[in-house]
């Protein structure tokens, strides 16, 4: 029996027409979900690859195809090949995302937006409704209060940004007791003080020899191991860090600790987006009032700001109304109470990689402020790096014009 299934075609005139193939867990609610949308002209869907040999051959934009299994991923990307050029974008329940000759990949279940904004991209679709949005490269995250969550957002963050295809820079600016690492269950032999310390000009190939890979594809630049180190990271050396990673990775997010040190100034005076993390309570509230009073003063345009409400339990001191009225500023982003966000800490596995409402909420975050259609290409399945700094070649993808 057949297992191909055709759709009335209900999007706006020049939408991206789409064929998806293949199959994994979570795949059923998204082809609904993409049926439906407005701006997405799926045509079908077919398990088999030879059995959707007539709606590929009729010039899609892209090629959706789901694999629950990375020991046939490479075949059934060939048996795609026979009949279409259109781009592929790869749906999985796998993670880590296997390497493979695709244009982006997505693990589900995943949110109907970013999985939109990504076939925009292939498509040459619109602008996002921020056009501001597309220049984001550069993130600083910020909390003027200890234990909002902000290491644990930062670092989720991260992993998002990686795992939709940027290649991207985690930095731990908590340079005596930084956390990235332990989130990220990494166990790094070199960190920022190891780079600082080394002879020789920094550049490109340096910073990255440095960094510790991710299994998701982010690279992480770990706080020193000792808090006596710390003194050797001077804001110079920061500044000359960041400023290379600028150049080096599509991405840099920066998770900083709770304070105005040169160290924190040098990456605010170079981020385009600015996440301010806080909570529902009165010290964070007189705290995140302080921190908008200083920003200010320091001419850090308000555009750049944005607030970001961490929900770390699930009573609330006050509502979100209340806290905007008092700051006088919109929450742009929520991230709701989950009580897996403990155990994933304590396990080291970074809870964006799983569903649940942590993980749709950084993982929505991460694709308006790095829209994927501003991507000139698409890193994909890079190998893991060993904590000694050593890496796995990483593979890089262009896009194809369906």
């Amino acid at each position: 029996m057949t297992s191909l299934e055709t759709y009335t075609p209900q999007a706006t005139p020049g939408a991206a027409r789409l064929v998806m193939t293949g199959s994994c867990e979570g795949l059923a609610e998204l082809r609904e979900s993409l049926a439906a949308h407005p701006e997405l002209d799926l045509r079908g869907w077919c398990e088999d690859i030879e059995e959707a040999a007539g709606l590929l051959g009729r010039g899609p934009a892209a090629v959706l195809h789901a694999n629950a299994d990375p020991g046939t991923l490479d075949a059934e990307l060939e048996a795609i090949r026979v009949y279409t050029d259109a781009p592929v974008v790869l749906l999985t329940d796998s993670a880590p995302l296997p390497d493979a000759d695709v244009a982006a990949a997505l693990l589900l279940p995943d949110d109907i937006d970013q999985v939109a904004s990504v076939i925009a991209g292939l498509h040459g679709g619109r602008e996002p409704a921020d056009a501001t949005a597309t220049q984001h490269r550069f993130f600083t995250v910020f909390s003027p209060k200890g234990g909002t969550g902000k290491s644990v957002i930062a670092a989720n963050f991260g992993v998002a940004l990686a795992m939709n295809g940027v290649s991207t820079l985690l930095v731990d600016l908590g340079l005596e007791l930084g956390d990235a690492a332990l989130i990220l269950g990494a166990d790094p032999r070199r960190t920022i003080y190891d780079l600082v310390a080394a002879p020789g000009a920094l550049d490109e190939e340096k910073l990255r020899g440095y960094a510790t890979r991710h299994t998701s594809g982010l690279d992480v630049l770990p706080a020193p191991l000792r808090p006596e180190q710390a003194e050797l990271v001077t804001e110079e050396k920061v500044a000359r860090i960041l400023d290379v990673a600028k150049d080096a990775y599509d991405a840099v997010v920066v998770d900083t600790p709770a304070s105005f040190h040169g160290t924190v100034l040098a990456a605010v005076d170079r981020t385009d987006a600015l996440l301010v993390v806080c909570e529902l309570d009165m010290a964070t509230l007189k705290n995140v009032r302080v921190t908008l009073e200083t920003l200010q003063l320091l001419r850090v345009p308000a555009e750049r700001i944005s607030l970001v409400l961490n929900q770390p339990s699930p009573t609330r001191a006050m509502k979100r109304s209340e806290l905007e009225a008092a700051l006088g500023s919109r929450v742009r982003f929520e991230v709701p109470y989950d009580a897996e966000v403990p155990a994933a800490i304590g396990s080291g596995k970074p809870l964006v990689l799983s569903g649940g409402g942590f993980a749709k909420a950084v993982s929505k975050m991460a694709g308006e402020l790095v829209p994927q259609r501003s991507k000139r290409t698409w890193s994909i399945g890079a190998e893991p790096r060993s904590g000694n700094g050593d890496h796995g070649k990483q593979r890089r993808w262009p896009l194809r014009k369906g």
